[in-house]
């Protein structure tokens, strides 16, 4: 399994404790030491449960945020966006700010998208994903 990179609509099946996704983080888990998230993610996930007054969630949360990791964004995955972003303008197919860098995180990181919004996702040029909701 190549390595991967967590988006929010997948971490947040896992954490609702999705048996499928669980056992998806179980597999990719016996192969790799740790998952991987953009600090997009982070803050989508921390934002919603903050919203939520979640706190005993929140804690659960950034005890799995300690043991794995949470990338940043680069000069390198911010220009990969950028890049993304004129492509998809030019052709009338713009994706949200949040998933634009999403994306550049993974293609700076070489990593697969883990995603249930392949729909956006699949227009990111050179961008590999997979979506474990349907495997």
């Amino acid at each position: 399994m190549k390595p991967v990179l967590v988006d929010t609509d997948i971490l947040s099946m896992f954490l609702r404790k999705n048996s499928k996704i669980v056992s998806k983080f179980e597999e990719y888990l016996n192969e790799h030491e740790s998952i991987s998230i953009s600090i997009i993610t982070y803050y989508e996930i921390v934002s919603g449960l903050k919203y939520k007054n979640a706190h005993k969630y929140l804690d659960s949360f950034s005890e799995f945020a300690k043991y794995n990791s949470v990338l940043p964004l680069s000069i390198e995955s911010v220009t990969l966006a950028a890049d993304t972003y004129a492509d998809l303008r030019r052709k009338g197919q713009l994706i949200d700010d949040i998933d634009l860098l999403i994306s550049g995180i993974a293609l700076a990181n070489n990593l697969v998208l883990v995603t249930n919004n392949e729909s956006h996702f699949q227009r990111v040029e050179g961008l590999q994903i997979s979506n474990w909701k349907n495997m």
